[in-house]
């Protein structure tokens, strides 16, 4: 049997598919419904149980255990870089998660959990060391603090423990996420709407649409997970990015050019005066409320996922965004 917490969110429902393909149905997933239109990430999977996250946190905290609980997959958190209630996210991220981490050393059970690139804040060296860990908000610290929690308990661990730090996830099953879903998802809704994508003007030194991200699909970010499911010797703290970072107008022409094959017309060529000058993208003024908060480089450094063994190549943003927004037209019936 398997846990999966936060099973009816992003990643969380794309591992659960994932264990599907596997041939596993024997899955416990747990969330919180109270956004009930998340229930659409699940209806094309098969699970064993569910369980509200309340319930599920009485029964880890009185020492419930069912038997054969071969891993869990922590993924249930407030993912909203933008909440400022910082009580809520302590309680969600931090101290939920170390009652997870308690229960599965008491009973020997592998843990695999979500931390988050967030925890590097407005740094340029994105590497899993203390020196370059600085949130710019409280959802960052929220996840840091975790991580230090789980740093402390490795030397002594009865079970593997692995956090996985994402960096900006991309791909299906994000669609109930609202302002919190990917830029590849904004802007698939604005040209199905518009015939154009909206990106931020420059800051922080970057030209309009040249912020830069390392952009990961969630195929990666699963097939991570489920390497070091595979993997049980091994433990710590691990970035889960492509290694590589593209600016915002990659992800625009992205985009773009997946309507326009669609459409059977020529791709435009990674030429932003082509687009601007077709109307396709339109930069809007950077929002004030983001200023001094916003992470403007993010490029992870993957040599510690390398040396733990993952060889995989991670997706481009040509190749991954170009697949996502080839199935998310294919659903919408475009």
């Amino acid at each position: 049997m398997f846990i999966v917490t936060g099973g009816a969110g992003f990643i969380g429902a794309n591992l659960v598919a994932a264990l599907n393909a596997r041939g596993t149905k024997d899955i416990v997933v747990v969330d919180d419904l109270t956004q009930a239109d998340k229930f659409t990430n699940l209806a094309d999977c098969d699970i064993a149980d569910y369980l509200d996250r309340r319930e599920y946190l009485r029964r880890i905290q009185n020492g419930r255990s069912r038997s054969k609980i071969k891993a869990i997959f922590h993924q249930g958190a407030c993912s909203d870089t933008m909440e400022h209630n910082g009580a809520y996210m302590m309680e969600n991220n931090f101290e939920y998660s170390k009652s997870v981490l308690h229960y599965c050393q008491s009973q020997r059970i592998p843990l695999i959990y979500a931390s988050s690139a967030a925890v590097y804040g407005a740094g340029k060296v994105f590497r899993e060391s203390r020196d370059h860990e600085a949130p710019l908000n409280v959802y960052g610290y929220s996840k840091l603090l975790f991580d230090h929690y789980v740093r402390r308990v490795l030397p002594k661990k009865t079970a593997p423990i692995v956090g996985l730090r994402y960096f900006n996830v991309y791909g299906d099953r994000e669609q109930h996420k609202g302002r919190m879903a990917s830029v590849a998802f904004h802007h698939f809704q604005q040209f199905r709407r518009d015939g154009k994508v909206r990106l931020f003007e420059g800051c922080d030194g970057y030209a309009a649409g040249e912020q830069r991200r390392d952009f990961v699909s969630v195929e990666d970010v699963v097939a991570v997970n489920l390497y070091f499911l595979d993997h049980p010797k091994k433990s710590g703290v691990y970035n889960v990015g492509a290694g590589r970072s593209q600016p915002f107008n990659d992800v625009a022409v992205a985009v773009i050019n997946a309507f326009r094959r669609r459409a059977g017309e020529t791709p435009i060529n990674l030429n932003l005066a082509e687009a601007r000058a077709r109307g396709a993208i339109e930069y809007i003024p950077f929002p004030e409320s983001l200023i001094g908060k916003y992470q403007s480089f993010t490029q992870a450094d993957v040599g510690a996922l390398r040396k733990a063994g993952y060889r995989r190549a991670f997706l481009t943003v040509e190749q991954g965004v170009a697949r996502y927004i080839g199935r998310l037209m294919e659903r919408v019936g475009e």
